[in-house]
């Protein structure tokens, strides 16, 4: 992806200095007056600013927060095991200690009662022990067996999180990829890739019926407008590509109907229904007329 993201780059700085060099070297200057009409005649920047500089630095700081990230689990991950050891060989130094003291005053005791049989001494302190050992190791199996089930649950969050912030830097790139390419065929494509990735993304699948309605396959550009309303029934721009179609196939009652949902969702749309050249057919429709003046 970063390579990709430096290629695009090279190929913008390498057309903005092949235009350079296509300009002609002798043209004559223009005086003032000349240089104000033409500056009065300008509609837009003569520049445009590069976002790749800054998409790269951003790509960076994620990769290097998340290795930060990796690195601070792993030291906690680490500091927790050797603590969770230390106090497990200190309890059982501890116990272990008890236990002795325990079997000196017990032996004391049973010499003194008269209780002179050494098997016996031996065979209940062994009792004893083993009874206290088997008890600490099954708390501790007990604590240990938790402290995992929290790690791997706390790794698994962490590969997911970095599953979605690759897809999310793939999904970027593809969009980027498909705002400069002006092939139709080749934005499909593209519009597919990003499906595989996100196949629940409404604009992905919206733009792609524009890119189909552009190649006047209305039918498919349909089915992927009714599949992204199915998604999210409040997307305005799926109601104005499916209207866009309808208005293609001239069914001006399902294309009006559209067009309302979507300046309801979308209100914002309402400047491109005289620029709009799918709804050439409704300009003499009574009703998209009146929409019109509402508009003015």
């Amino acid at each position: 992806m970063r390579y990709t993201l430096i290629l695009i780059t090279f190929l913008m700085s390498f057309s903005t200095f092949a235009a350079a060099q296509n300009e002609p070297e002798n043209r004559p200057a223009l005086n003032e007056a000349e240089q104000q009409q033409a500056l009065d005649k300008l509609q837009e920047p003569m520049y445009k600013p590069l976002l790749e500089r800054y998409i790269l630095d951003e790509l960076k700081a994620v990769r290097q927060d998340q290795q930060k990230l990796r690195e601070d689990v792993t030291k906690q991950v680490a500091h927790t095991q050797l603590d969770t050891a230390d106090r497990a060989l200190t309890y059982t130094t501890d116990t272990i200690n008890n236990v002795f003291f325990i079997i000196t005053i017990t032996a004391s005791i049973l010499v003194l009662v008269g209780w002179n049989s050494l098997r016996d001494v031996k065979n209940k302190v062994e009792d004893i022990v083993n009874t206290r050992v088997s008890a600490i190791t099954k708390e501790y199996e007990e604590r240990l067996k938790v402290l995992e089930e929290k790690l791997r649950e706390r790794s698994e969050e962490i590969l997911t999180n970095q599953k979605k912030i690759s897809i999310t830097n793939e999904v970027h790139s593809l969009w980027m990829r498909a705002n400069l390419e002006s092939d139709v065929a080749n934005k499909i494509e593209i519009f597919d890739e990003i499906l595989k990735r996100k196949p629940e993304d409404v604009e992905a699948i919206a733009y792609k019926a524009d890119a189909l309605l552009e190649k006047n396959q209305t039918t498919e550009a349909i089915a992927l407008c009714n599949q992204a309303l199915e998604i999210d029934s409040d997307y305005g721009y799926a109601y104005w590509q499916r209207a866009c179609a309808y208005a293609l196939l001239h069914k001006h009652a399902d294309a009006m109907a559209d067009i309302r949902m979507a300046l309801e969702y979308s209100p914002n749309l309402r400047n491109e229904l005289l620029h709009e050249s799918a709804f050439a057919s409704l300009h003499d429709n009574d009703s998209f007329n009146s929409l019109l003046n509402e508009t003015v």
